[in-house]
């Protein structure tokens, strides 16, 4: 069976180098993830919030401006943590990484505008355990790089 949502996502992200900004909010020890579809073929795919910049945007920007799409929250920065390549044709990104913090709004599933059918299936607060245990195909690579939630909070330069 072909999977139409991850065809829609190479057609719409591969082939091309992405700058990407994600965030890493944590609340009683627990990491804001979202879980997509399609970015994994026939795999639901778990990655902080976050997404690509847009021409003449900041960082700044495109990090507040991921997080009040895809979670209806506003944010502020904490500071950047670090850089991670990923580069699994037909998909190639670089991407910021930083820690941030909730300062208004309740969480709750957002969208992704660039895309028709939608990727976002759930928005979910989970402890570095529960992030860990699934396979590690449906988490972004980032968590493969640390055991523990303060080893990831720590994580600096690039992975």
């Amino acid at each position: 069976m072909i999977d139409k949502v991850h065809e829609q996502v190479m057609a719409q992200y591969g082939e091309q180098l992405r700058v990407r900004v994600c965030g890493i909010c944590v609340q009683d020890e627990k990491i804001l993830m979202i879980k997509h579809k399609g970015v994994v073929e026939n795999a639901d795919f778990w990655c902080p919030p976050g997404g690509g910049l847009q021409f003449g945007e900041s960082t700044v920007e495109a990090i507040k401006r991921e997080f009040l799409e895809e979670t209806f929250t506003e944010i502020s920065i904490e500071h950047f943590m670090f850089v991670s390549e990923f580069n699994e044709p037909p998909l190639h990104a670089i991407e910021l990484f930083f820690r941030v913090n909730l300062e208004k709004g309740k969480v709750k599933k957002g969208f992704d505008p660039e895309l028709e059918q939608q990727i976002i299936q759930e928005v979910k607060w989970m402890s570095f355990e529960e992030i860990k245990a699934k396979p590690a195909k449906e988490v972004h690579r980032a968590f493969g790089f640390c055991n523990t939630l303060e080893e990831l909070l720590n994580t600096k330069g690039m992975i």
